[in-house]
């Protein structure tokens, strides 16, 4: 085996085949492939002080999404000659050991705007940068890279949907096809003294397992995102005139949007894909909505907020926030507690507590 003939695809988000641009650059010219996904205790292992089931991080529900989605991500490799290969442990240290004792020429990964994976990022491509070993990590997530926009607004994320949109215009990438198939992918290099497990369940990981049914229809998944894509697609005429927010919000057999947001957050579908055919739609159709109200706008507004968050220190708090109004909290746990047990007396509040426990 020449030294040095192998590449790392490191998954986080970006959770697919289709549209990844990290992988098939791990793929091109390489003996063999390491798809590994790493099982990050600070996100997925149960935290007992939660004020409801998850970890520090996340949500039971958004945890099951995950591994859902990670099991169809394992299928989907195993069709190309490939499978997912799981560790669990510190990212950062974990990605370091299997740089140091796997044989690989390239690490790839989708970038990433979370400060959290920011830093993960950092250290492990300082690694790989003073061994090496070439890094490749695209914007793919999102359909603008967030650091272009701010540096066109002088440095300053736009802090308006309106500002957002002029200052972004048409992406770049928009008039060419994309790369949605792989026919194959290299297969998996030895791994060496690592012991390599399956993706977890719900039960192992340490929560209760629960009928799903019982919480949401909505498995995770690139197949199941892309089988939405197809089935939402499918009726132009609800394509072309969807209004935003017309529709009732509290449809939930038969949703009134094509629900796909989480399928989005965990890049199970790509959001330039979803972007491309939505533009295809268009261009066959006699008319249609635009932003912000339309799919396409809609799509716009996650980008936005993605912007205004990659540019903004703190921006998931209150304190150290610029844009957030500075509000003095009274510190009350009795009042804090009243108001998670829908126990406030204000019959609104109430009532939305009461639904979303239920929820």
């Amino acid at each position: 085996m020449a030294s040095g003939s192998g590449s790392l695809m490191w998954f986080r988000k970006g959770l697919r085949i289709h549209d990844n641009p990290a992988l098939e650059y791990a793929s091109r010219g390489s003996a063999f492939v390491y798809p590994l996904f790493v099982i990050d205790p600070h996100y997925m292992e149960p935290d007992p002080n939660a004020s409801s089931p998850g970890s520090t991080r996340s949500g039971v529900n958004r945890i099951r999404f995950l591994l859902e989605s990670l099991v169809d991500l394992d299928l989907n490799l195993k069709k190309l000659g490939s499978r997912l290969l799981v560790l669990k442990g510190e990212p950062g240290e974990v990605l370091i050991r299997c740089l140091k004792e796997w044989d690989v020429k390239k690490l790839c990964f989708e970038y990433d705007t979370d400060p959290y994976y920011q830093a993960l990022s950092n250290k492990v491509k300082d690694y790989a940068s003073s061994s090496g070993i070439e890094v490749f990590s695209p914007v793919s997530h999102t359909l603008f890279n967030p650091a272009d926009i701010i540096e066109k607004n002088g440095g300053k994320p736009p802090l308006s949907y309106q500002s957002f949109l002029k200052l972004a215009g048409e992406p770049s990438w928009a008039s060419s096809p994309l790369s949605i198939d792989l026919s194959s992918i290299p297969p998996v290099g030895d791994v060496g003294s690592f012991e390599i497990s399956q993706v977890p369940t719900l039960k192992e990981l340490g929560y209760m397992e629960r009928d799903q049914d019982e919480l949401t229809p909505f498995r995770g998944g690139e197949s199941e995102a892309l089988r939405r894509l197809k089935e939402s697609l499918s009726d132009k005429e609800w394509v072309a005139n969807f209004e935003k927010p017309k529709g009732d919000p509290s449809a939930f057999t038969k949703p009134a949007t094509t629900v796909l947001s989480p399928y989005l957050k965990f890049g199970c579908l790509s959001s330039r894909y979803f972007y491309q055919c939505l533009r295809d739609v268009y261009k066959n159709v006699k008319k249609h909505t635009s932003p912000p109200v339309s799919l396409v706008g809609q799509l716009l507004w996650r980008e936005f907020f993605y912007t205004v968050a990659f540019g903004t220190p703190n921006f998931d708090k209150m304190k150290g926030n610029k844009i957030c109004k500075q509000i003095p909290w009274n510190d009350d746990d009795e009042l804090l507690a009243a108001w998670r047990e829908a126990r406030t007396g204000y019959p609104w509040i109430d009532a939305i507590m009461v639904q979303v426990s239920v929820a």
